[in-house]
């Protein structure tokens, strides 16, 4: 790819615009596969080691483990993603990812009470990757559609990564006459280990992409990294607003997180009977729903109006999810795929918005000198100690649920989030309302 800058119309530099949605997609999709194929699997075969803790769930404890080591890599991110050069990342992205390899592989020579600790150290380098990839595709006048491509990488990965953590589990049994509780132990390695080759592929495509042209700068403000003064100017001047936005991606992030992680216990709960490629094909419909809608903002050149338009499919988000569980409840009954279908769209629908466009219009209305890596770390860390909690709670003080109850508090907890998360967008809305629009 030559290093061109992008030229006045899209639809000239078709190209370039293709070539940075296919990196960012590829490497954040592949990503994945180190993070989430061992959700997939039960891990009800042993117990951890230990009287006090043995009756805990071992699952909830490995998710615990590496959503703390991922929380632990967004409050490091807030500082290295926004400080971080474009010739820096690539670089950066690849050792992030060889460190998580090595912490799956001694997840499965290590005895089973210290696999918790390598969970950990897997979360640890991952949660950072997202924010550099992001900062390759923001400060462009297609950065919306762009960075649409890239969620659409997450919100497929998550269901694909466990379609290959079962069949790696289904293959290893059958090939290999492995037990289950060794098929399990080695199977996130296998995962990682199939991806390493594209991975690198990607992320030299990542490092490929040009700098934001003239005309992008100028639609967009520059991207330039931030120093501790402005990182602190930009918490100050807009407290209330930022605020709002976190505690809705507080919400969200808990209920996806939930219903990623968990979501063959979920689906069991509902009532499936669940085969490998249930998890791919759910995430498929909420990938082309979610990212589509968010994707068309791009279409919208005015900032605040652009930015409207995102707190605007915020609630819509929200509305489809209250709608979703309150009709299930009380009106129909719908399948298991259907419902997860439907609560994938409404909360990847204001998910996605907050990474694609409220940050990014926020900084082209203002021109501060922000990049979307900082303000998007700020509310993950938000999210993740939410969901860390929440995980740990379920561990000490409610402890191992069946199935079909834990489904069931599933829903509660995405109806009462859903009116949370109503108010809190409702005042961000008003915050950002009247923001000044500088931009050209």
């Amino acid at each position: 790819m030559l290093r061109r800058p992008f030229q006045s119309s899209w639809f000239e530099n078709l190209f370039d615009n293709l070539w940075a949605i296919t990196a960012a997609f590829g490497t954040y999709f592949c990503m994945y596969m180190y993070r989430k194929p061992f959700t997939a699997a039960a891990f009800k075969q042993e117990t951890l080691g230990s009287d006090a803790i043995g009756d805990w769930d071992q699952k909830a404890v490995l998710v615990s483990a590496q959503v703390i080591g991922y929380l632990l890599s967004k409050i490091i991110g807030i500082r290295v993603v926004s400080e971080a050069h474009r010739q820096q990342r690539a670089w950066i992205i690849l050792g992030l990812i060889l460190s998580a390899l090595a912490s799956l592989l001694l997840f499965a020579l290590v005895p089973r009470s210290w696999q918790a600790p390598c969970m950990f150290l897997n979360g640890l380098p991952l949660g950072m990757v997202f924010g550099l990839v992001l900062g390759s595709l923001e400060g462009r006048r297609m950065s919306e559609a762009l960075a649409a491509g890239l969620c659409a990488s997450f919100i497929l990965a998550g269901g694909v990564s466990k379609t290959v953590g079962q069949l790696l589990i289904d293959q290893t049994q059958k090939q290999l006459q492995w037990s289950l509780s060794d098929s399990e132990r080695w199977m996130p390695f296998f995962a990682g280990l199939l991806f390493l080759l594209p991975i690198c592929f990607f992320v030299w495509m990542l490092h490929r992409i040009p700098p934001p042209t003239h005309l992008d700068q100028v639609a967009r403000s520059p991207r330039d990294p931030m120093r501790k003064e402005d990182r602190w100017r930009i918490l100050r001047t807009y407290t209330l607003g930022i605020s709002a936005v976190a505690a809705m991606y507080l919400v969200v992030s808990i209920l996806r997180s939930l219903r990623d992680d968990f979501a063959r216990e979920l689906l069991t709960g509902f009532g499936a009977t669940i085969k490998s490629t249930d998890y791919a094909s759910i995430d498929f419909w909420v990938m082309l729903v979610a990212t589509l809608a968010n994707g068309a903002a791009v279409l919208v050149k005015d900032n605040r109006k652009a930015l409207q338009l995102a707190f605007a499919t915020c609630l819509f988000g929200f509305t489809v999810l209250l709608a979703t569980v309150i009709g299930h409840r009380f009106w129909l009954s719908l399948s298991p795929t259907m419902l997860m279908v439907l609560i994938g769209a409404g909360l990847y629908l204001p998910y996605v918005a907050v990474h694609t466009t409220v940050f990014e219009r926020i900084i082209a209305c203002t021109r501060d000198r922000a990049n979307v890596g900082f303000m998007m770390y700020v509310a993950d860390s938000v999210g993740y100690l939410g969901f860390a909690v929440l995980i740990l709670a379920k561990n000490f003080f409610i402890g191992q649920i069946d199935e079909k109850r834990f489904a069931e508090l599933f829903l509660w907890i995405c109806m009462i989030g859903a009116i949370a998360s109503i108010v809190a967008v409702l005042i961000a809305w008003h915050r950002f309302r009247s923001i000044e629009n500088r931009s050209v």
